[in-house]
């Protein structure tokens, strides 16, 4: 990084590891003569100016299970002492973490706390693969295959010898999947991470009061399985390295077979990784692969049958965005089918939130300028490890959320009415292309996407369910996924380089000074912890914009303004860079996405009523009605939603955009209109609202009087935007957060254009990817960062949903090609203006 403009004492002025425990998890702070000698000159006003410190607003507790969902559940293993329990710096150990005190006992304590921990062969599984291979699914899977191989059906001998064929291949298929879990193994693995993570990394916090959630549901003779979102390769070993630390049994992780490398994949299946294929069908023809389904059906059915604790990633792969990647329920479809097909009493559900200053990959850059992702290998291992010991990472945290009971949890769902999901077509497309040309079928239908009393009142329509019912199976299964990588995302601790990367991007792009960095970091921090979400480092903000400027590294710029010797920082302006600083912000992305969806449909309301006074005599009003504005965010969070989850599967995104609309009234961003409220009448454009909101979205108070003036007839308020200038500050932000997701999405409606033919989605994808990425280097894009690879995958997915694009099979290659509804010109401007008409492009 350029040091130009920094004193030479920036290192030491960072944020330091935690070296004791303590209930505020305070970093290790630099003495006062230290700080006030290393740190810039112009930052010695800021000090005085703000109250600095990790506590200056309470900290909240973050985890807790769905109250609607698992009511049981959020009052089991918890209790009002938990949150105070604080934070713990798991990496730091001394001798007071052992049994044994005095100077031989410092120096080896590292060992002695290795030894004492709690780990016995006999609390791991036992005799896995002939009680699988003794499982009656497997049994029926090789009889149903050995009748359909070659010569099974010469006679009764020649049956029995294909049998014992495919007998001999599963118990290969099922040797090279088990884990075998070694005591000694996670031992000696223990001391060498105390060792490596004490080398590249600050400090590995987490919070003792979820850790006591988690152990009081171990101790209930229960499987637990594990449910992390997946930042880096780092995550596996994370995850076990705590429970071990906390005397938690290890937990057997479902690994991707591509970590099936010599020598290294000996060691993840002692350490209790079991190997499964990416993809369930990888057979020569396609087929199902009914033997190795059977195999991993049974083999995680003996899992929780003995009790063991699984860890299952379900997005399946890393992060490439710095968001969650949607969730495969592979896996978690087989632990649904287990717990209800057999006596085990129950599963509990733990999500884990994992958060990096700087994940040891350092960046996704190669991948998502469309290079081929490399595959791992025993040389690759090596020298990621050697390059890790050479760099410092900053903090980590981990937060495991409440667990919670799965057989409640599907209980509740068999008693919930669930409405047949809309496609993506059905709900937007009416509404970017006239209905008549969309069709009337598609309109009936729409209706569904309101907001129903029904979805609010579940106890009065009970609906005897079964998973026998394979449809509503599916949907049951999907929302559990989508439930559990929604609360482990939000439950994830915000870390320094989010908030910094963040604010380069989309507060400050052009440059800011350090001075003001630091106070709008100050802010941002409180503003994070205000909506109950946790951070993830403390300390004074100038050491913790130093500590994540120095993270950052090559991706920010700094220079001398020349005045009074501050520094202005900026992020750098190459298609890397901002691929790398786009990845870290979005970790912020979770927090605000509701606000920014209102921001963006204030914006695109506003041009509508700009457009409709242009053909008029009169000024166009400035009031919004705030059901249509509800309503103009929620079709924009339903086309967004392959980017982030707005709402969890029990909530609806109306709940969610009234309280971003309730906060930002509070906020004083938006403001109530309460003159010529009367006079306003629907736009002529607006459809009118096809259902009112039931009585418990309602904006009026049950408890009112019945003579109150706030009537039936004056529910649906107006709405004004503030003309603060912090206010309108403050705006422009959230709008730009969406920005470059939306300049993405407008690049891709330009392109469809150039679509006369069937392309190959491939082709397609490869052929999009190059026209953004031109854009961005050539600096036409705004918004460098809207060209990276995953974006890319994203629109031609949400084009494909909403109706854009039609995919057609050929010889086993997927074609795409417009769709009859696209195919002229005016419905594809219509698309394109929809889309920009969010943007502040």
């Amino acid at each position: 990084m350029d040091g130009g403009g920094l004193s030479s004492g920036q290192q030491d002025g960072l944020l330091s590891a935690n070296n004791v425990e303590s209930s505020g998890a305070h970093a290790k702070h630099l003495n006062d003569e230290t700080e006030r000698s290393c740190s810039p000159s112009v930052l010695s006003y800021v000090r005085s100016s703000w109250k600095e410190g990790l506590l200056s607003r309470k900290r909240p507790f973050v985890g807790r299970c769905c109250h609607s969902c698992t009511p049981q559940s959020q009052e089991r293993y918890f209790n009002p002492s938990i949150p105070s329990l604080g934070l713990r710096n798991v990496i730091y150990i001394n001798e007071t973490h052992t049994r044994h005190r005095g100077w031989l006992a410092r120096r080896i304590s590292y060992m002695l706390f290795v030894l004492e921990r709690d780990v016995q062969k006999d609390m791991f599984a036992r005799n896995m693969v002939e009680n699988v291979l003794k499982n009656s699914r497997v049994e029926s899977a090789i009889v149903e295959v050995a009748l359909g191989c070659e010569g099974a059906a010469r006679g009764e001998e020649a049956d029995q010898k294909a049998v014992q064929k495919v007998q001999r291949k599963a118990r290969n298929l099922l040797q090279e999947m088990v884990a075998n879990i070694s005591p000694g193994l996670i031992r000696l693995t223990g001391w060498v991470l105390l060792k490596l993570f004490n080398g590249f990394f600050w400090s590995i916090q987490i919070h003792k009061g979820q850790l006591e959630m988690v152990k009081r549901a171990a101790e209930n003779n229960v499987p637990l399985v594990f449910l992390p979102v997946h930042k880096s390769h780092i995550d596996y070993l994370l995850i076990t390295f705590i429970l071990f630390c906390h005397n938690i049994k290890a937990p057997h992780i479902a690994a991707g077979n591509n970590l099936n490398i010599p020598i290294f994949s000996t060691l993840i299946r002692k350490l209790g990784g079991f190997f499964i294929r990416r993809r369930m069908d990888e057979t020569p023809d396609g087929k199902k692969d009914v033997l190795y389904r059977s195999l991993l059906h049974a083999y995680t059915e003996e899992l929780l049958r003995q009790q063991q604790f699984l860890e299952v990633y379900l997005e399946g792969t890393r992060s490439r965005s710095g968001k969650p990647s949607p969730a495969r329920a592979g896996m978690l479809s087989i632990v649904v089918d287990t717990l209800c097909t057999s006596n085990i009493p129950d599963v509990l559900i733990v999500p884990v939130g994992i958060s990096y200053d700087r994940i040891i990959e350092g960046n996704y850059n190669s991948e998502q300028l469309g290079k081929p992702k490399k595959n791992e290998s025993l040389w690759g291992v090596a020298c990621g490890v050697f390059r890790m010991l050479r760099k410092n990472y900053g903090c980590v945290r981990v937060d495991f959320t409440q667990p919670f009971s799965l057989k409640e949890y599907l209980g509740t769902q068999r008693c919930r009415h669930l409405p047949a999901p809309l496609t993506l077509e059905q709900i937007l497309l009416p509404t970017i292309i006239d209905a008549q040309e969309a069709g009337h079928e598609l309109l009936a239908d729409l209706t569904n996407i309101w907001p129903d009393e029904a979805l609010f009142r579940d106890e009065e329509q009970p609906v005897s369910r079964d998973l026998q019912d394979e449809a509503w199976r599916r949907q049951v299964i999907a929302n559990l996924a989508r439930h559990v990588l929604y609360t482990a995302n939000k439950s994830s601790a915000i870390m320094s380089t989010h908030i910094v990367a963040c604010l380069l991007l989309y507060r400050h792009r052009q440059g800011v000074c350090l001075s003001k960095l630091v106070e709008d970091f100050f802010s941002m921090k409180e503003e994070v912890l205000s909506r109950d979400v946790d951070l993830g480092f403390s300390g004074s903000s100038e050491d913790v914009v130093m500590h994540a400027l120095h993270l950052l590294g090559n991706c920010v710029a700094l220079r001398s303004s020349g005045r009074h010797s501050d520094v202005i920082i900026s992020a750098r302006d190459s298609v890397h860079a901002l691929f790398e600083l786009n990845f870290y912000s979005n970790g912020l992305f979770h927090v605000f996405i509701s606000d920014a969806i209102i921001a963006c449909s204030v914006l695109a309301m506003l041009r509508e009523q700009e457009a409709e006074a242009s053909g008029s005599d009169h000024g166009g009003s400035t009031l919004l009605s705030q059901e249509r504005l509800i309503r103009k965010a929620a079709g924009l969070s339903h086309f967004l939603s392959n980017e982030v989850a707005v709402a969890q599967p029990c909530q609806t995104p109306y709940q969610v955009f009234q309280e971003a609309v309730t906060r930002l009234m509070q906020y004083g961003v938006l403001l109530v209109a309460e003159e010529d409220q009367e006079e306003l009448s629907p736009s002529p454009t607006e459809e009118a609202w096809p259902k009112p909101f039931p009585p418990t979205l309602s904006w009026r108070n049950e408890e009112e009087d019945e003579d109150s003036d706030f009537g039936e007839e004056q529910r649906d308020r107006y709405l004004k935007v503030s003309s603060s200038p912090e206010q309108q500050e403050f705006f422009l932000f959230l709008q730009q957060l969406l920005s470059p997701v939306l300049e993405a999405y407008s690049g891709a409606a330009i392109f469809i254009h150039s679509l006369s033919q069937p392309v190959p989605e491939h082709d397609y994808t490869h052929q999009l990817f190059k026209y953004l990425l031109a854009r961005a280097e050539r600096g036409i894009a705004v918004y460098g960062e809207s060209a990276t690879h995953y974006l890319v995958k994203n629109t031609v997915k949400t084009f494909k949903e909403l109706g854009v694009l039609k995919e057609r099979q050929e010889n086993r290659v997927l074609y795409l090609e417009l769709s009859s509804t696209f195919l002229p010109q005016a419905s594809r401007n219509k698309l394109l203006h929809y889309i920009q008409a969010f943007s502040l492009l």
